[in-house]
C-alpha cells in the first residue's frame, strides 16, 4: 500500500503536529512494513524563526521517502504563514505529479493542509484520511478583528464543509471537537485518536519527591507564544503579584513573543525570563528542574473545545500542573491529571487563588501514562489507517 502522507511540520521540526505526525509514521513501519510505501511532504524546519535544525530536502528510508520543502521564513503571523503554505502547496503539487498512492493521509490545524490532501486526494482519484487538529472556522473568527472575523468566517466554513465532506474517513484529535462535527456533518461517523506522550517523555522517568519545598519556586512554560496562548493577556500582572515567591521561564517564540517582552519590561516585572526554543532533550531537563508547569490559553470560545498536546507531556514529569483553561480541556485536566489547578483563562484573582490547592511535590501518574502513551495511540490509529485502506 502506498501511502502520501501530508503534514505541514515534520521531524525534526518543533511542533504538535510533528511529533504526532512523526509518531504515526513510526507506528505504520513497525507494524505493517511489509505492506507500506510511505511517501511523507513535509517542509524544512520552520516552526519558529528563532530555532533552526537542520534536515535534509530528500530522504530515503526503507519503505519511507521524506520530501522537505524549502519555504519562507515566518513570524506565526496570517499573512506570512498563508504565504509559506502556498509555497508548501507548490511543492507538493510537482512532487506528486505523474505519482500513484492507494491512500492519501493528511494532517491539518489550521484548515489548509486539510484542504489540500482533500484536492490532492481528488485529482489523483485517490481516498483521503483526515487527521482534525484544530477547528479553523472557529478559531479564526476569535483571533481576527471582530468584522473581519465574521467577514471571511462563512468563506472558511464553506472550505471546512468541502473538505470534510470529500473524506472517506475523518479522525478529530480531540473528543471536545465531537459536538461541532456531529452537529455539522451528521451522515459522518468521527474517530478521536488523542495526542499522547512521546517515547522521551516516558523515559525521562519523574523523580519522586514527596516533601514539599519553600522558597522561591521555578514555574515553566515552554510552547507557542501566540494569540491561542494569551500569555500577554496574563502573565506580566500573574508574576508580579508573585514576586519574589514564583520564577517564571518561558520557552518558546511565536506570532506574540514580542508582545509578551514588551509587557513584561512595561511591568517593571524581574521574575519573568523569555528564553528561546530548545531541542527536547534540553526541554526534558528543563521540565525537571520546575517546581510548577504552567499552561495558558486565551479566552476564546474556540478553545472550549481544545486539548493542548502540551497536556501530555506536562503530565508525564509528575510535576504540578497549573492550568488556566476552559472547557474540555479544564473537564479533561480536573478529572484526569492529579496535582492540577484550573482556573478561567485570563482570570488573574482565579489564577492567584487555584495556586493554593498545588502540593509542590513530583508524583509518577502511572494512570494517565499507561492510558495516553503515543506509541499505544499511534499503533491504534495506525491500524485503523492500514484496515481503511484495505478496504476502499
Amino acid at each position: 500500500m502506498k501511502i502520501l502522507f501530508l503534514s505541514f511540520y515534520f521531524s525534526p521540526d518543533l511542533s504538535a503536529g510533528s511529533f504526532r505526525s512523526g509518531g504515526l509514521v513510526d507506528a505504520l513501519l513497525t507494524g505493517w512494513s511489509e505492506t507500506v510505501d510511505i511517501e511523507v511532504i513535509t517542509t524544512l524546519p520552520n516552526r519558529y524563526s528563532s530555532f533552526s535544525e537542520e534536515a535534509p530536502e530528500v530522504e530515503k528510508l526503507p519503505n519511507l521517502t521524506i520530501h522537505r520543502i524549502k519555504t519562507p521564513r515566518h513570524n506565526s503571523g496570517m499573512l506570512d504563514q498563508s504565504i509559506a503554505f502556498f509555497a508548501y502547496a507548490k511543492g507538493v503539487k510537482k512532487i506528486i505529479a505523474d505519482h500513484n498512492y492507494d491512500l492519501v493521509y493528511a494532517t491539518s490545524s489550521r484548515l489548509m493542509t486539510a484542504i489540500l490532501g482533500a484536492r490532492v486526494a481528488r485529482k489523483l482519484r485517490t481516498p483521503l484520511y483526515l487527521d482534525i487538529r484544530d477547528i479553523f472556522v472557529d478559531t479564526i473568527g476569535d483571533v481576527l478583528p471582530y468584522k473581519l472575523g465574521r467577514a471571511v468566517a462563512p468563506f472558511f466554513s464553506i472550505l471546512e464543509r468541502l473538505t470534510v465532506t470529500s473524506a472517506d474517513k475523518v479522525n478529530l484529535v480531540s473528543a471536545g471537537f465531537l459536538p461541532y462535527f456531529q452537529k455539522r456533518y451528521p451522515q459522518h461517523e468521527f474517530e478521536v485518536f488523542t495526542n499522547g506522550i512521546d517515547a522521551q517523555f516516558l523515559e525521562a522517568k519523574p523523580k519522586q519527591s514527596l516533601e514539599i519545598k519553600n522558597g522561591e519556586l521555578t514555574v515553566v512554560y515552554a510552547g507557542n507564544i501566540g494569540d491561542g496562548q494569551g500569555l500577554h493577556a496574563i502573565l506580566p500582572e500573574l508574576a508580579l503579584k508573585f514576586s519574589g515567591k514564583l520564577f517564571f521561564k518561558v520557552v518558546g517564540d511565536g506570532g506574540r513573543a514580542q508582545e509578551l517582552a514588551s509587557a513584561l519590561r512595561s511591568s517593571g516585572c524581574k521574575n519573568a525570563v523569555l528564553l528561546q526554543p530548545v531541542k527536547r532533550d534540553e526541554l526534558i531537563a528543563l521540565y525537571q528542574s520546575a517546581d510548577v508547569l504552567f499552561l495558558h490559553l486565551n479566552d476564546f470560545d474556540a478553545f472550549t473545545k481544545v486539548l493542548p498536546s502540551k497536556v501530555f507531556e506536562y503530565a508525564a514529569t509528575g510535576k504540578p500542573i497549573w492550568a488556566g483553561v476552559a472547557g474540555y480541556a479544564a473537564e479533561f485536566i480536573t478529572s484526569k491529571i492529579q496535582n492540577s489547578a484550573v482556573f478561567p483563562p485570563c482570570n488573574i484573582s482565579a489564577a492567584v487563588s487555584s495556586f493554593d490547592d498545588l502540593e509542590i511535590m513530583t508524583r509518577h501518574r502511572k494512570d494517565f501514562i499507561n492510558e495516553f502513551s503515543r506509541d499505544r495511540i499511534m499503533q491504534k490509529m495506525a491500524r485503523t489507517l492500514i484496515n481503511f485502506g484495505q478496504k476502499v
